[in-house]
């Protein structure tokens, strides 16, 4: 079998607290591929997806805000430097406004997070993910006639995750943690993704056990990693001078069934989702 080279994708966890009244805590931001997906259908991811040439764009680089391009490649590891590191970052933001309509971007000259929160608000940047989704229009070209920065020191770096090498889709995932932005809201796009949810990380979980929500091991495990925090500012606050491997699983046949075998020992079992 022709082993193949796992493609540079991008995924953001996004996260919202909880009120004092729900006893606190956060809610993470479940997104459900389309049963017509080419990888992982009908399971609950977080959104995301594969990097295109036009986030490695030369002209995307006029568009980023105040973030340290060096920076980047360093928290990185060093494994991709310049516009291709760069790329990854674009195309968290990128795939999170097109798969969910949350926008992670700055007017220019502004460190605040555009809100969304008036009607005449959300209309325009519904019609630009429109317009995006479409193809009618570029991300540059939508930043450039809104006047916008990509909000990259939003994102903040958690894990990674290689496709099993005998999966005849991969993907070389970077996981991202965000905080939902103030006045923004959640709209899945009913193409790729065809439902979404806020849950907490705990109740996903039980729901997977139950066997009422199918997750893919990667999502499972960075579930089970939130669990041990208590506020969206824990979660970002673990993630700095976080030393990250990659973790890459393998398939295993057992006696007509696949396994998925993590590093560490662990073992899954009923990978096939419910339709």
């Amino acid at each position: 079998m022709t082993m193949v080279t796992p493609k540079d994708a991008a995924t953001v966890i996004m996260l919202r607290g909880m009120s004092p009244e729900d006893t606190g805590g956060f809610e993470v931001l479940m997104a459900l591929r389309s049963s017509r997906s080419a990888f992982v259908p009908c399971s609950h991811v977080f959104p995301g997806g594969r990097v295109d040439d036009a986030d490695r764009s030369a002209g995307m680089r006029r568009f980023v805000g105040p973030v340290d391009s060096l920076e980047i490649d360093r928290v990185l590891g060093g494994s991709k430097k310049g516009r291709e590191a760069l790329g990854i970052w674009i195309a968290a933001v990128r795939e999170t406004f097109e798969e969910v309509g949350i926008l992670l971007a700055s007017p220019r000259g502004s460190s605040r997070v555009v809100t969304v929160d008036s009607p005449d608000e959300r209309g325009r940047y519904r019609s630009c993910r429109r317009d995006l989704l479409s193809e009618r229009a570029t991300l540059e070209d939508i930043l450039k006639r809104e006047d916008l920065t990509l909000a990259l020191n939003r994102l903040h770096y958690f894990s990674r995750w290689i496709t099993p090498e005998q999966s005849p889709l991969r993907y070389d995932t970077r996981f991202f943690i965000a905080a939902v932005p103030p006045g923004q809201e959640a709209c899945h796009d009913g193409e790729e993704v065809t439902g979404h949810r806020w849950i907490t990380p705990g109740r996903a979980l039980e729901e997977y056990r139950l066997g009422r929500f199918h997750m893919v091991v990667p999502t499972i495990v960075t579930l089970e990693e939130l669990c041990r925090f208590q506020t969206v500012d824990e979660v970002i606050a673990s993630t700095r001078g976080k030393v990250i491997t990659d973790r890459l699983n393998r398939f295993v046949d057992e006696d007509g069934e696949i396994t998925e075998h993590t590093p560490d020992g662990r073992v899954f079992r009923n990978l096939v989702p419910r339709r």
